[in-house]
């Protein structure tokens, strides 16, 4: 039997396959729909990566105009834009309210539960589903379809196969693998003509060639207060020293390009405006106007609001200029050569996976009726500041539709 087919003689149940956000939303609006759905998951438990990427405080979705939204997803913005308009950012929020968590926009526009953590809002999500009849089946990793069209499955009491009515593909990229995204359902897919786009790390950290004395005072502390500049992008924020480069918000935004300059080129050149807050003109004044006999370092400390960090940036390339007009320049567009991306494994989400071209709008495989995809699988990346979260539970829903419709087909 195809995984698609429908067996009138049977009850009509739908596989979810993967348990982040975007399987557990696919799993409720499914159950809500009357369906009966079981979640499969080859981790111990549900969304780890969930869990873990909420430690430092969930950004659930963000609160910018619709259309500046979308921008943050690059080149698959035409093809989420959809999803997200179906499920949009107000939904989300709307949705977690009637959960039983509210949220609110912290200063940078993100948006947060009200508990600031992830843990809280799993636990009541997890209850509604267990309302829903929605049944769960741990340690249970998919491995591929058999001959007969069913899912084959290793679970600790040996390989099963099973044929439900539809099926959901929600297993996640390939970053974080030992919290379960570990890209290992690639191979499976491949198998069936599926085309995936190489993974590839997504909001990473990169390499840079720090000198031994900036890496042992400061690896570890943020730069803050900055703005960074990579062709025609300009993004605000911080970024964070560490042992082997530089990461951090600011960093993660502009990591597609800048991953793409690298692969590209061997390395790319970051621009750093080290006082944003200032102009060229006014800076170049207070810096004209410090005080005479007064050390190099403290003229910057105070004229132009350095930190030690932010000063010690600046000999990394060398003699600091004489000109006012020179060091001015410096401190407004320090240029920072990064030279290697961090592994797929430490980066935060990946990019590439399931190309759109082979699924229909309703996120079903072209070639495998009754088999849908959605969430970090797809091939889409986005910075983090809550557009990951977003399009991962907009997918959800929007591939859950889409089985309602495909069943409703069937009868």
């Amino acid at each position: 039997m195809q995984a698609g087919e429908h067996k009138q003689s049977e009850p009509e149940w739908v596989a979810v396959i993967g348990g982040g956000p975007a399987g557990l939303m696919a799993a409720e609006v499914l159950a809500e729909a009357g369906h009966k759905v079981i979640i499969f998951d080859h981790m111990p438990s549900l969304a780890r990566k969930f869990l873990m990427a909420g430690r430092g405080g969930l950004n659930l979705t963000h609160s910018e105009e619709f259309e500046r939204f979308l921008t943050r997803y690059g080149p698959a913005a035409s093809v989420l834009r959809p999803m997200i308009k179906a499920f949009s950012p107000q939904a989300l929020r709307d949705w977690c309210a009637a959960l039983g968590e509210p949220t609110f926009v912290g200063s940078s526009g993100r948006v947060f539960p009200q508990s600031f953590k992830a843990s809280p809002l799993l636990r009541l999500w997890l209850r509604r589903l267990a309302k829903l009849s929605v049944e769960v089946k741990l340690r249970h990793r998919f491995i591929g379809w058999s001959s007969s069209g069913g899912l084959n499955f290793a679970t600790p009491k040996g390989e099963i196969c099973l044929h439900p009515g539809a099926v959901i593909l929600a297993m996640g990229g390939a970053s974080w693998s030992r919290l379960g995204s570990d890209g290992t359902w690639g191979e499976a897919l491949q198998n069936k003509a599926i085309s995936i786009a190489p993974f590839k790390p997504a909001n990473c950290g990169f390499d840079v060639q720090w000198s031994q004395i900036l890496r042992k005072k400061f690896a570890g502390m943020p730069l803050k207060s900055i703005s960074l500049s990579f062709g025609e992008t300009k993004v605000p924020g911080e970024m964070m020293i560490t042992q082997y480069g530089v990461e951090g918000g600011a960093i993660y935004a502009l990591s597609s390009a800048l991953r793409e300059a690298i692969e590209d080129q061997g390395s790319a050149e970051l621009l750093i405006d080290l006082r944003p807050g200032l102009n060229l003109a006014d800076l170049t004044k207070r810096l004209k106007e410090a005080r005479k006999g007064e050390t190099r370092a403290n003229q910057l400390r105070k004229a132009a609001g350095l930190s030690p960090l932010a000063i010690s940036l600046l000999r990394e390339i060398g003699p600091l200029p004489e000109s006012h007009e020179s060091l001015a320049h410096l401190i407004k567009s320090y240029p920072l050569q990064l030279t290697g991306i961090q592994s797929l494994q430490k980066a935060i989400s990946t990019a590439g996976g399931v190309k759109f071209a082979d699924l229909d709008e309703n996120l079903m495989i072209a070639c495998l009726p009754g088999v849908f995809c959605c969430g970090e699988m797809l091939d889409w990346e986005a910075p983090t500041g809550g557009y990951l979260l977003q399009a991962s539970l907009s997918s959800g829903r929007w591939a859950a539709e889409g089985v309602k419709k495909w069943l409703l087909n069937l009868k």
